[in-house]
């Protein structure tokens, strides 16, 4: 089982890899806004846990394990940062807080929000239903109205508010 603080050195150490082929301590310092001396103290541990390939003074690329955790990290970061978006959160929220989220998340919980979004994305139509659940958390005033009534609908009908 991995920490907290593994799968965000792995993340990261990912997301640089993904950009220039190989990670340094400057780079993951950057990154997790962290001094050097803390990077690489870390980088000793995740070299003895078998999750990255670290030379002093070199580059740092991931094992597949390493691979594995950050990959599957990123994804859990994904699909919760959609979801927050889905609900109306703006794009800095939602990032900070499926940060914190992608770490607790039971694996039955990532599975069926994972289903939720891919269910939203391949609807031809937005949901209108997102729409009166934003109006609602804005107003709270609950909108009552059936697909077959959208005209009258005080948000998508021809009386819009």
């Amino acid at each position: 089982m991995t920490t907290e603080r593994t799968e965000d050195y792995l993340k990261a150490i990912e997301k640089v890899v993904e950009r220039k082929g190989y990670a340094q301590v400057k780079d993951v310092s950057r990154e997790l806004e962290l001094s050097s001396p803390s990077v690489t103290g870390m980088f000793k541990k995740l070299t003895k846990l078998g999750y990255i390939n670290y030379e002093k003074y070199g580059g740092v690329t991931l094992t597949e394990e390493g691979e594995r955790i950050a990959k599957c990290t990123m994804e859990k970061h994904g699909v919760i940062r959609d979801f927050l978006l889905l609900l109306g959160l703006d794009e800095e929220n939602a990032n900070l807080d499926a940060c914190k989220i992608e770490h607790v998340l039971a694996p039955e919980t990532f599975e069926i929000l994972t289903k939720f979004v891919e269910f939203i994305d391949m609807r031809s139509e937005w949901p209108y239903w997102l729409d009166h659940f934003r109006h609602f958390y804005t107003t709270g005033e609950y909108i009552d109205c059936k697909p077959s009534q959208k005209e009258d609908c005080p948000i998508h009908g021809n009386n819009k508010k």
